[in-house]
């Protein structure tokens, strides 16, 4: 079998892309500003440019933030029963606060995975 058909290791990959480093070597960043991702490691430059995340990052991003908004909704309902005011206004700052922390980091998720997994151009290296 060839060193191209085995995957890369996933666990390490998918931790290092959390964090927003390299899933290679787990010193460089992925990330160069907010959600732009370098073209190369700068530590050990393995090349990114051919990465495809595309909107992959934003609706898992949604999807958790629903589920996590769902949750504050219900206990804030059970428990408080504030105004639909107060609500509307606490689960939307939750809710973007959850979003805008979350989103670099299931990019990085999503382009390690991409790396382990050898995908969209990763499996050269």
């Amino acid at each position: 079998m060839t060193d191209l058909a085995i995957d890369r290791p996933l666990k390490p990959a998918i931790i290092n892309g959390l964090m927003n480093r390299c899933p290679n070597c787990g010193e460089g960043k992925i990330l160069h500003s907010y959600l732009k991702v370098n073209d190369n490691c700068p530590h050990c430059h393995e090349a990114y440019h051919h990465h495809r995340a595309d909107d992959g990052p934003a609706y898992v991003t949604i999807l958790v933030v629903g589920h996590i908004a769902g949750l504050f909704m219900t206990l804030m309902w059970e428990s408080l029963r504030p105004s639909p005011l107060f609500m509307a206004l606490s689960l939307s700052a939750i809710s973007i606060v959850a979003a805008l922390v979350m989103l670099p980091r299931i990019k990085g998720l999503i382009v390690a995975y991409q790396w382990a997994k050898r995908m969209h151009g990763f499996e050269q290296g």
